[in-house]
């Protein structure tokens, strides 16, 4: 039996400002137009898994906490902390201000490869940027990032899914981690 009504009711607690999300974290997933459930609740798994400490929404994003996105991430959108960004993208300078790298995954040719990028920042706090399936990151968003990172593809194919090249991302960071 799959029920397809309401399930439960409950208020939402207030989310935590920006600033206050990343204290203390070492790796946050920043997302950008990421609006298919399915790919919010993966990333939402994948960054559980492997050692991202909060997540930060950018413009254009689904709500984690809409029912399908909580069934695929296995409930670990009620896990991981989250923040939206008030001021997209000028938010990503509080980042860099507050000592974290961004790293903007990308598939341009001239982007820095992963594994390079995640080993010169090693010992850095780290924001990986990822956007939407089809357009990816925007312009802003690319310009604001430090590096720009891609994974290298072949047999002619440009890109993964957002969720999966999100989790490649988080592994050689947690790979690589001290």
């Amino acid at each position: 039996h799959l029920n397809r009504g309401v399930l439960a009711a409950a208020r939402r607690a207030a989310e935590p400002a920006l600033t206050q999300m990343v204290e203390g974290a070492s790796t946050v997933a920043v997302l950008e137009g990421v609006n298919d459930h399915e790919n919010l609740g993966s990333i939402f798994r994948n960054a559980a898994g492997l050692g991202v400490d909060a997540v930060v929404f950018g413009s254009g994003c689904a709500d984690p906490l809409y029912r399908r996105a909580v069934r695929v991430s296995m409930g670990h959108a009620l896990l991981v902390p989250y923040a939206r960004a008030s001021n997209w993208p000028a938010d990503l300078i509080t980042l860099r201000n507050k000592g974290f790298r961004l790293l903007a995954m990308t598939p341009a040719r001239e982007a820095q490869s992963l594994a390079e990028a995640m080993a010169t920042v090693r010992d850095e706090r780290v924001a990986v940027l990822v956007g939407s399936e089809g357009s990816g990151l925007s312009e802003a968003a690319l310009r604001a990032s430090d590096v720009r990172v891609r994974i290298p593809m072949s047999r002619g194919t440009d890109s993964l899914n957002v969720a999966t090249a999100a989790a490649l991302a988080f592994y050689e960071r947690i790979r690589l981690s001290p």
